[in-house]
């Protein structure tokens, strides 16, 4: 496995996205990082496209829940994404997930 660190933990927002630019398998990705500090898993990735809205927004939507799923809506159509699959609870549509975790400062990617 292959550890990279994206960024440190100073450089999120808590409860809520940042957007970084990651080397991921041999490709620059546009990775969509989401700081929910009272979770268990405090960090959680998924790719940047918005596979409906077309672009690269997930970013910027809202994080939430829906019943019992973390959620981030994309700030374009508002579809919800599983923070933990990618997966749209309103669309056949999902998006990449990624494994990451923070380790001390950094938060790193493991591919």
């Amino acid at each position: 496995m292959v550890h990279t660190i994206i960024c440190k933990t100073k450089d999120l927002v808590e409860n809520s996205g940042v957007c970084a630019l990651v080397n991921y398998q041999g490709y620059e990705q546009q990775v969509a990082l989401f700081y929910l500090p009272n979770s268990k898993q405090k960090v959680f990735a998924l790719a940047n496209w918005d596979p409906i809205g077309q672009a690269n927004v997930i970013s910027r939507g809202i994080v939430g829940s829906v019943g019992e799923e973390m959620v981030v809506a994309s700030p374009l159509y508002k579809q919800h994404f599983s923070l933990l699959t990618g997966k749209c609870l309103d669309d056949e549509a999902s998006v990449q997930t990624y494994a990451v975790e923070i380790n001390g400062d950094d938060v790193v990617l493991i591919s």
